[in-house]
């Protein structure tokens, strides 16, 4: 039996504000069996789009199974706000949050804020791998069951289970702990743009830099690759690199204006040997194509034991087939000073009504 494919879909629409629109675009896609979508955003003044965090946190609940990743950008924010707003996405769609890492490297971009110049590819790369490290900290800075709620004794949280991050990093340092419990998947999943090119000897100093931030945090890596064989070659050397976890989803448009470009998709989908576990499509109109998609294209992979007959599970990582992370806090190395908060002498503990509040500084 062949191996069924991870499929995901992009539901960017420019100039559409409405989230209505969105709601409809991601209902086509859970219909169509897909894993997860995702929604673009930067702080570019053009197209004008809304907010990808907030416009999926507002369709969670009008979904049931799809996962929803937003595209939030390491530049010009701050780590902490990033993890906490995840955080909530995750919460609020009951373990379908995903976050598609990107960085803002444009002078218009730049402009908006007037905080700092332009900085080189390769050094926001470095600076987003210190935001998805802080991230992962900040998630597991609550254990499981840190929270009694117990209303007889008044106690919130068992502060032996609430722990300092304590990072310092060469763009931020962020004490913690996080504010909200840790998600319901663990950790929401982290997506890493790559491109083939990204991998070869001559790759530049941001493409390197992007990879090595995929490697080292990346649940799903969507890879843009020019044709199947640099796709089986980038392929071939992530895994190399990273460890079986990763799914590799590649990227492949998915404009099906008529019927000969759905057998065209139809056939692409159904080939072997990429060295992909599936693929990102990136429909010209999303309405359109992710109609066809959920109508005929769906079906035809499932006839051809290419895709599941519905979702495994309820998370994201569930439907990837990724297992849930333990907090790093819950090992047995957790009772060392620098970890538990209860422990340490040098810094305040949290009370056992709330937890602490995070400090972070530049």
């Amino acid at each position: 039996m062949p191996r069924q494919l991870h499929l995901s879909a992009a539901i960017d629409s420019p100039d559409h504000l409405d989230a209505a629109h969105y709601a409809g675009l991601a209902l086509l896609a859970e219909r169509a069996g897909l894993d997860f979508v995702t929604l673009d955003d930067s702080f570019a003044p053009e197209p004008r789009r809304p907010d990808a965090l907030a416009t999926l946190a507002r369709i969670a609940p009008l979904t049931s199974r799809i996962g929803l990743v937003p595209t939030v950008t390491t530049t010009h924010t701050e780590p902490f706000h990033t993890s906490i707003s995840l955080n909530t996405l995750d919460w609020v769609s009951a373990g379908r949050a995903g976050w598609l890492v990107g960085v803002s490297g444009t002078e218009a971009e730049t402009r908006a804020f007037g905080r700092r110049p332009v900085a080189p590819e390769d050094e926001l790369w470095a600076e987003a791998a210190d935001a998805a490290e802080v991230a992962a900290r900040l998630w597991d800075s609550w254990e499981d069951d840190a929270e009694i709620r117990d209303t007889a004794t008044g106690r919130f949280v068992d502060r032996d289970k609430l722990h300092y991050i304590d990072f310092e990093g060469r763009h931020f340092s962020v004490r913690g702990p996080s504010i909200t419990p840790r998600p319901p998947q663990g950790r929401p999943v982290v997506v890493v743009p790559v491109a083939a090119a990204d991998l070869a000897p001559d790759a530049s100093p941001g493409g390197r830099a992007r990879v090595a931030t995929a490697i080292r945090y990346a649940d799903v890596v969507v890879l843009d690759a020019p044709d199947r064989a640099a796709r089986l070659t980038a392929a071939t050397e992530l895994r190399l690199r990273s460890g079986e976890q990763l799914r590799i989803l590649a990227r492949l448009d998915a404009a099906l204006p008529d019927r000969a470009a759905e057998q065209r998709l139809l056939a692409e989908l159904s080939a072997t040997g990429t060295g992909v576990d599936g693929f990102h499509l990136v429909p010209t109109e999303p309405a359109r194509d992710l109609a066809a998609l959920a109508e005929r294209t769906a079906p035809a992979l499932r006839a051809a034991g290419l895709l599941r007959a519905g979702h495994s599970g309820r998370t994201l990582r569930d439907h990837l087939g990724l297992s849930r992370p333990a907090s790093r806090y819950a090992a047995p190395a957790a009772s060392a000073t620098t970890d538990s908060p209860a422990d340490s002498p040098t810094t305040a503990s949290p009370t056992t009504d709330s937890p602490a509040l995070a400090e972070v500084t530049r």
